[in-house]
């Protein structure tokens, strides 16, 4: 099927990563704790989002009230967002970015964007940068209630951008990225920028691996043609572009 949609990460994958994740992670695992969780429970190296079903787990098996894992909840993801608000004041785009989505426009092709971060913090990079306008949905994780790997973030940008997972790229230098793609069943594509090595992409589900965001619009052009012209030889998983 030839290709209808491409879905972006947008940490490290459109903007530089630059978030202070360890610190980040530490407040909230303070927070947890403050709460009532076991501090056993809570890894320092796993996300937040991590804490937070460990802690959802904790909660419930100790029959306490629904509304005291909210507040945690709350004062957790508000932390974040506080992390993830610093972060977008001092980012940058990746090089290509606006070359790769003028370009994805003009192949008439629908643009998505799913990110765990906040939505406060999604609005004020795609006003700051401008490039709001080549996005037909966007899904921050304020619109869900499980984020990446959970299948529930792509599924809404699925649905708002009313394609099939067959027919979409999803694009992003993460394992959760690559993982949700191939949970999907959509076309997993991964760009190395630091966060998630080359050969970690491909062992999570990555279709193909690019070493330039600007590569894309290429990749899927070849895609096409291959889905279109000549079904009988497919490409070989992982290999990126010819120059």
């Amino acid at each position: 099927m030839p290709v209808e949609a491409v879905i972006f990460d947008l940490d490290g994958t459109l903007t530089s990563f630059n978030i202070d994740y360890k610190a980040l992670r530490g407040d909230a695992r303070e927070c947890l704790m403050r709460a009532g969780v076991p501090a056993s429970l809570l890894k320092v190296n796993e996300s937040v989002f991590d804490m937070l079903k460990k802690a959802a787990i904790y909660f419930r098996n100790k029959e306490k009230k629904a509304h005291a894992f909210e507040k945690a909840r709350a004062e957790c993801l508000s932390i974040a967002e506080k992390y993830e608000m610093e972060a977008a004041a001092t980012t940058n785009l990746m090089p290509g970015v606006i070359e790769t989505l003028k370009a994805l426009k003009e192949m008439n092709l629908k643009v998505g964007l799913c990110t765990t971060s906040s939505e406060a913090a999604v609005n004020y990079i795609l006003e700051h940068f401008k490039i709001g306008e080549y996005f037909q949905a966007v899904v921050s994780r304020n619109k869900v209630k499980q984020v990446k790997p959970d299948p529930e973030q792509l599924t809404l940008a699925l649905n708002l951008l009313g394609v099939q997972a067959q027919t979409t790229v999803i694009v992003g230098d993460s394992i959760v990225d690559m993982q949700s793609a191939m949970d999907l069943k959509a076309i997993a594509i991964g760009l190395p920028t630091g966060y998630s090595t080359h050969k970690q992409l491909i062992s999570q589900g990555a279709n193909y691996i690019l070493t330039s965001l600007t590569d894309l619009p290429i990749l899927i052009k070849k895609m096409c043609t291959w889905t279109t012209n000549k079904p009988e030889l497919s490409p070989a998983k992982h290999d990126p572009p010819d120059p």
